[in-house]
């Protein structure tokens, strides 16, 4: 019986040692499986946070930042950068082992501040055109040209609402259209402009003179007639 008893202590101990000495890879990594937030911006170097914590800067428009799946879900996503308005939004769920969520941030440039005075709130209206250099007027009152694709227009909110715009370029059709929309305090209204080049005119040929329609009918008559003699 005494045997047995050591028999069995010592399978025991065997067991224990061997559990011991298990490599670490052989242990489950601490926080499960890993998938992937991927974070698109339309700003480089702009900083990215999940519920607060700072994770990296958009390289290339995207960061990837690591999740895993049975940690604590994220439940909400910010992009900052100086010069331009933060973006925040939720995180709709979390992303399975290998998978990659696409999560989006668009940053705007901070409007210019205005100094406060007399006549209102102030708004803004965005002009997008596909012309650089195009003059843009609003009920025929000029007020700038397109940079870089766009072109912002101050307005007062309590001022007289503008009814058209219009947009104009040497060589291209000009565009005019109706604003249906009025900014409040601080918001900007979009518009939108695509000029045409002006078509190139097809040179048309001249009417034939009446001289040089009877002298070809004289021709052909004299043709006829020396024909008609010879027969």
């Amino acid at each position: 019986m005494k045997k047995v008893f050591r028999i069995l202590a010592i399978s025991l101990v065997l067991v224990l040692f061997g559990i011991c000495a298990l490599p670490a890879a052989a242990q489950p990594p601490i926080g499960g499986d890993q998938g992937w937030y991927a974070v698109h911006c339309n700003v480089d170097g702009a900083n990215v946070y999940f519920d607060g914590d700072y994770k990296g800067v958009i390289q290339g428009g995207v960061l990837y930042v690591a999740a895993y799946t049975t940690g604590t879900p994220y439940s909400t996503y910010s992009v900052q950068m100086d010069g331009y308005t933060s973006f925040s939004d939720s995180i709709p769920s979390v992303p399975g082992k290998g998978e990659t969520l696409d999560l989006y941030a668009t940053l705007n440039p901070v409007q210019p501040t205005q100094p406060v005075v007399i006549g209102g709130d102030i708004g803004w209206y965005t002009v997008h055109c596909n012309v650089d250099g195009a003059m843009v007027m609003f009920d025929n009152e000029v007020k700038g040209t397109i940079n870089q694709g766009i072109l912002s227009v101050q307005v007062y909110t309590t001022g007289t609402p503008y009814k058209t715009f219009t947009v104009t370029m040497n060589g291209y059709t000009p565009y005019t259209a109706t604003i249906d929309r009025y900014p409040g305090k601080g918001e900007t209204v979009d518009l939108y402009a695509t000029l045409n080049p002006v078509p190139t005119p097809t040179p048309t040929r001249s009417p034939m003179s009446p001289f040089v329609a009877l002298s070809g009918l004289a021709v052909a008559a004299l043709v006829l007639g020396m024909v008609h003699r010879r027969k």
